[in-house]
């Protein structure tokens, strides 16, 4: 049998079994994505247009971090530069991979999104690839039980729970030979992942997943020169040195169109990363109608971050800082430029669900999680990698005691066809809490490969949001149905701090806003086969703690904040239609996006140190149209199945009082077009082969739109990659895969380069029914 008609069929049995049992408002909505797929006549209406994946459909694909789920998925960009990236940002159709903030992620109904850092990505490290059950994507803001985080992509992870004891364990190895810039290098590394589920007499159960890896990235960052519009190379500042003359000097064009200097693999680009993890997670069933299960989970990561450089002098000796002199034009290269640096952190999270399990009427359920970073020391040397293996100089940016932790209280009414509403409401209705504190100072220490120095830098401060919802759906019909919803939120910034060396600190004021965001959609079911929705929504995304408070300079970065930024106020629309077919199914939807006071971070990696600045822009709007698509083969060609999408935007300034040159460009980091497509071929229960393809179209990095060159370090470039899979399962059980990503090899940026191609092999092994 597919494996994809398995999992469709495996998964309608489970929501159907449990789609009343949550308590959980959110889960409700989650499960009810896979009813609605089926046309399941007790679903509850979704009023978000809906991506899903499941764990079975993961095993056809190269997943090796769990975020790899969202490689196919419908108008997303994962920006995912190399296998233990622990920034793999994600991009939706109104939001670039830049603003972290839009996109939502939630394991379990825990909160994984981490605002505390301006490019920090969800904390994809506290899932084990094994434990994935499935995957739910939601589009836009159209769900009052979502905070305004939402505005983006809404990813709803679900871990398995067993209904017997299972057992599985995975082993993979993956490596890539990297060409860029006269650098050849082989880059590989390893992963085990392993999960362990019982369920007793008693109905608890309980799990343990594990993961460990070890993997090693190309270089991700180079140090360079650009020439300015003449063609002109800054001239050094006066020295008597007399200037290294250096071969190896690479020299191309910048995304700007002009003449650069490539010096070397800089600012630890090549990243050495060990990371574990590990969950205990478990439920306990203390009455028929009431349960309560809760998780701890601990990840570590250990990084060795050094550099590559490619100036040689007449000797053929490497050349790593200094005057030098390179077809005939001298530069100076910081000490800096190729300093070393290493990083250790320790992260630990816990959360309990207490939730009533009745099949009608009320349900209730309260929840809590709280997000630790323990311990986080990067250590950056002020020499280049040489000098730097034996101490020195240098800086130690810490983030001990930055957390984030949620509360939620939720009642959930089921309807029955006669009770006091007369069958036709199902109501959702809420109290949400979260609160993010940030702590950053940075040292300057004596010898760099010690947390042992002298505090220089502070920035810390605190963010907390309180919310009210409640949502209603109405059965005007048999084949009506309104959704209405309203959230109202109220913020607060307080304890924003900071402070340099030998200035006085820069105390912040508290802030207080509130906003209120009402919700609406409409469905409309004439058949079975059929389904139009209109969904409309208000969305409000206040300001990160670090968007605030966040300023700072190290030897490599300078980060500028804004402690009065304002709110992100999204009025969204869209209109979907759903086909369900004998051998499929089909989703068209068209959607509106408006965007006013849209927080926007410009990088320029070009100029050394990097530079950020966050600012407000006016309003930004996005129109688009998507579809999506699963189908089996025609008769004669049973054992293939397809899967696809294909989505345009159009994302445009238009308004932007501070710099009116800006409106009418194109908003940065979102692509014009973009595309997946999976094909399956499984003659038999053992054999299956797959062939992924993935596509990103033409898009800016800069809000100025003059970053024309695409094809270049430093710029976001066009993405066309395919993805191949071959597995066996053997009689004792064992599955043996063969992977490649990135088959041809193409060159692809987001700043960064993408991983060129890499083969991955991989052996699994289970006991049990997975579900």
């Amino acid at each position: 049998m597919d494996l994809r008609l398995m999992a469709r069929a495996a998964a309608l049995s489970l929501a159907a079994a449990i789609a009343h049992a949550q308590g959980i408002a959110t889960e409700q909505l989650i499960e009810s994505i896979t009813v609605t797929a089926q046309r399941h006549e007790d679903r509850t209406d979704v009023p978000n247009p809906t991506a899903s994946v499941t764990a079975q459909e993961l095993r056809t694909q190269n997943l090796v971090n769990p975020e790899d789920a969202l490689r196919y998925a419908p108008n997303l960009t994962l920006r995912k530069r190399y296998i233990g990236d622990r920034n793999a940002l994600v991009g939706g159709r109104s939001f670039s991979t830049l603003q972290a903030p839009r996109a939502l992620v939630l394991m379990d109904g825990y909160l994984l999104s981490n605002f505390l850092g301006r490019f920090d990505a969800p904390r994809w490290n506290m899932i084990a690839p094994e434990e994935i059950d499935r995957v739910d994507v939601l589009y836009g803001p159209y769900s009052a039980l979502y905070p305004g985080n939402s505005i983006g992509t809404t990813v709803a992870v679900r871990t398995r729970r067993p209904q017997e004891t299972e057992l599985s364990v995975r082993t993979s190895a993956f490596s890539q030979r990297y060409e860029e810039y006269g650098l050849e290098e082989t880059f590989s590394g390893y992963q085990l992942s392993g999960f362990f589920g019982s369920r007793f007499s008693n109905d608890a159960w309980l799990t343990l997943a594990a993961n460990r890896q070890d993997s090693t990235s190309h270089p991700m960052q180079y140090f360079t020169v650009s020439a300015n519009a003449a063609g002109q190379f800054p001239t050094p500042a006066p020295s008597s040195a007399e200037p290294i003359a250096v071969s190896g000097v690479r020299f191309d064009t910048d995304p700007l169109g002009r003449r650069r200097a490539v010096f070397g693999a800089s600012g630890g680009a090549i990243d050495h990363t060990v990371q574990n993890q590990w969950k205990l997670r478990g439920g306990y069933p203390i009455a028929s109608w009431i349960e309560v299960e809760g998780f701890f989970a601990q990840w570590t990561n250990d990084t060795q971050n050094e550099n590559r450089t490619m100036m040689r002098d007449a000797a053929g000796n490497p050349v790593w800082y200094g005057r030098v002199r390179a077809e005939g034009i001298e530069f100076d290269v910081p000490s800096t430029a190729f300093a070393p640096s290493t990083r250790f952190e320790r992260h630990a999270q816990w959360g309990a669900t207490l939730r009533t399990t009745r099949d009608s009427g009320w349900n209730g359920s309260i929840v809590h999680s709280r997000y630790e970073i323990r311990e986080d020391s990067m250590l950056e040397a002020g020499a280049p990698d040489p000098m730097a293996a034996s101490g020195g100089p240098g800086t130690n940016t810490e983030r001990d005691g930055t957390r984030w932790q949620t509360f939620e209280v939720q009642g959930v009414y089921s309807p029955e066809p006669d009770d006091w509403t007369g069958g036709a409401h199902a109501l959702a209705l809420g109290y949400h809490l979260n609160d993010y504190r940030l702590r950053s100072p940075v040292y300057e220490t004596p010898d760099w490969r010690k947390r042992a120095g002298e505090l220089t830098q502070d920035a810390r401060g605190e963010t907390q949001l309180e919310a009210l919802y409640l949502q209603d759906t109405w059965s005007l019909s048999d084949a009506w149905a309104l959704t209405l919803g309203v959230r109202y939120e109220e913020w607060q910034a307080t304890q924003g701090l900071q402070w340099v060396r030998g200035l006085p600190p820069e105390v912040y004021a508290d802030r207080h806003e509130s906003a209120w965001s009402p919700k609406a959609s409409l469905s409309f079911t004439p058949s079975s086969d059929w389904t139009f929705r209109l969904s409309a929504g208000r969305g409000v995304r206040f300001p990160t703690v670090a968007e605030l408070f966040l300023g700072t300079v190290t030897p490599t970065q300078i980060t500028r904040n804004d402690p009065n930024l304002k709110p992100e106020i999204s009025d969204a629309v869209d209109f979907t239609v759903e086909r369900l077919l004998n051998a499929g199914h089909v989703r068209l939807s068209v959607f509106q996006d408006d965007i006013q006071d849209t927080i926007w971070n410009q990088v320029n990696i070009l100029v050394f140190p990097r530079s950020n600045v966050v600012q407000n822009i006016d309003r930004v709007r996005t129109r688009g149209i998507e579809a999506a698509f699963s189908l089996a083969a025609p008769a004669g060609l049973e054992a293939l199945s397809i899967e696809g999408s294909l989505a345009y935007s159009r994302s445009r300034i238009l308004r932007n009082e501070k710099h009116p040159a800006y409106v009418g460009n194109e908003w940065p980091r979102i692509p014009d077009w973009r595309a997946t497509l999976n094909l399956l071929w499984q003659p038999d229960e053992r054999w299956f082969v797959s062939l992924g393809a993935r596509y990103n179209g033409r898009m800016y990095n800069r809000l100025e739109n003059d970053d024309f060159n695409s094809q270049t370090y430093g710029a976001v470039s066009r993405l066309a990659m395919l993805d191949a899979r071959v597995a066996y399962t053997m009689p004792n059980g064992v599955e043996l895969a063969l992977g490649i990503d990135n088959l041809t090899n193409e060159r692809a940026w987001q700043m960064h380069p993408y991983p060129g191609r890499t083969a991955l092999v991989e052996a699994r092994w289970q006991l049990g029914e997975q579900r």
